[in-house]
C-alpha cells in the first residue's frame, strides 16, 4: 500500500499534530469542531451549519460505508475533515464512491490517522478554536488566530426560489432557507405539504402575501446575531402564520422576540444529546450541531419546552400567543435518531388554524 504525504493538524494554541493527508491537496484555516456520531458522516459533510468549520469525528472509523448521494442533506460547506482512520474500501450496496474521493470532487482537505481524542480534550478543556490542516507547520500563528467566520447565512442560502410539490396537498410551506436540511422538506412532504423553498433575505411581506399556511425557520451556520435582516423579518411574521423554527431558526426566532443568544464553550454535535421537557417527566434523545443557544434566563415572549440534560441549556421555547414554537434540536434527524418527529406533526396541525389568526 502506498502510504499517503504527511499533513498535520495545527491549532491556534500551538498544538501540533502530524498525520497523513487525504482528500484534496490543499491547506485550509477553520474553526475546529468535533461531534461525536458513531454513523451519519454523510449527512455531516453535507450539513451547511459546518460552514467555516474544520470537522473532527471522534468516531475512530469513518467511511466504511462509502458516499451515497441520495443522503446528502445540503451542499457541502465545511472547511477540513478530521478523522482517526479513513475506511478506503467501504462496503455498502447503496455505495457510489470513496470518503477520499468524495473530499477531493468538493476541494476539501482530509487529515487523519491523529489521535482525535486528545483533540477532542483540548476542544472540551480550553473551548473551541481555530485550526489548519496543512502540508508544513506554518512559521507563525497570526492567520489562524485572525479566522473568522462571517456571511455564513448568505453564503449557503438558496439563492432561488424553489417548490416542491405534494403528491396529496393539504398545506403550503414556505421553508426560509438558512442553510436547511434535505430531510426537513421530506418529512413536510410525507405530511402533505407543498414545500417552497425561499432565500434567506426574503421579506415578511412576500411570504404573508404567498398563500402559505406556514413558515418552517431552518438551521443553518453562524452566529445568530450576525443575521439582523433575517431577525427583523421574523418579528414581522410572528402572529400572523404559524412558524417552526429548528436550530439556527429557534435562535432567530428567540431574538426576533427579544431574547437574547450566547457562544458556548464547545457547542452540542452528535446524535446522542439528550433532551427533557421542561414541564414533564420524558428525556428524548436528540441529533444536534450548533455553537451557539438561546439564553434561558432572557426568554422573552414565551416559555421554555425543553432543556438539554447535561448542561441545562435553553432546546426550545413555546410562543402561544403567536402561533410559534422552535427546537433547537433536529427532529427531522437522518439517519437518526428519531424521537422527536412528532413535532412535526404538532406544526401541522396549528397550519389548521390560519385562518383564526
Amino acid at each position: 500500500m502506498i502510504m499517503d504525504k504527511k499533513a498535520y493538524l495545527v491549532l491556534e494554541d500551538g498544538s501540533v499534530f502530524e498525520g497523513f493527508s487525504f482528500g484534496a491537496d490543499t491547506d485550509s484555516i477553520g474553526e475546529l469542531v468535533f461531534t461525536t456520531g458513531m454513523c451519519g458522516y454523510i449527512e455531516t459533510l453535507t450539513d451547511e451549519s459546518y460552514y467555516g468549520q474544520i470537522v473532527l469525528q471522534t468516531f475512530p472509523l469513518i467511511g466504511n460505508y462509502g458516499i451515497i448521494e441520495e443522503d446528502f442533506e445540503g451542499k457541502c460547506s465545511v472547511k477540513g475533515y478530521v478523522v482517526s482512520e479513513k475506511c478506503e474500501k467501504p462496503s455498502n450496496f447503496r455505495c457510489g464512491g470513496t470518503l477520499d474521493e468524495f473530499l477531493k470532487k468538493n476541494g476539501i482537505p482530509g487529515i487523519y490517522g491523529i489521535d482525535t481524542r486528545e483533540v477532542t480534550k483540548i476542544i472540551r478543556e480550553r473551548g473551541v478554536m481555530n485550526a489548519s490542516i496543512c502540508t508544513a507547520p506554518p512559521a507563525d500563528l497570526d492567520s489562524i488566530k485572525a479566522y473568522k467566520i462571517t456571511d455564513a447565512v448568505m453564503s449557503v442560502t438558496e439563492h432561488e426560489v424553489r417548490t416542491y410539490k405534494a403528491e396529496n396537498e393539504k398545506y403550503r410551506v414556505a421553508l426560509i432557507d438558512y442553510g436547511a436540511k434535505r430531510n426537513i422538506i421530506r418529512e413536510l412532504l410525507k405530511r402533505g405539504c407543498t414545500v417552497t423553498v425561499l432565500p434567506a433575505d426574503t421579506s415578511a411581506e412576500y411570504i404573508l402575501g404567498g398563500g402559505f399556511d406556514g413558515v418552517m425557520l431552518s438551521n443553518g451556520p453562524g452566529d445568530p446575531a450576525e443575521n439582523t435582516a433575517q431577525i427583523e423579518e421574523i418579528g414581522k411574521l410572528a402572529g400572523k402564520i404559524p412558524m417552526f423554527g429548528i436550530c439556527l431558526g429557534h435562535q432567530l426566532l428567540a431574538l426576533a422576540m427579544g431574547g437574547k443568544t450566547v457562544k458556548l464553550k464547545y457547542g452540542h454535535r452528535g446524535v446522542n444529546q439528550p433532551v427533557k421537557e421542561a414541564n414533564g417527566t420524558r428525556t428524548y434523545i436528540t441529533s444536534q450541531n450548533h455553537g451557539y443557544a438561546v439564553v434561558s434566563d432572557l426568554v422573552k415572549n414565551g416559555k421554555i419546552s425543553f432543556v438539554n440534560a447535561n448542561d441545562g441549556t435553553c432546546e426550545g421555547i413555546d410562543y402561544p400567543d403567536k402561533s410559534a414554537f422552535s427546537v433547537q434540536f433536529h427532529p427531522e434527524s437522518c439517519s437518526g435518531p428519531h424521537d422527536t418527529e412528532f413535532l412535526f406533526d404538532r406544526f401541522i396541525e396549528s397550519l389548521g388554524h390560519t385562518e383564526e389568526m
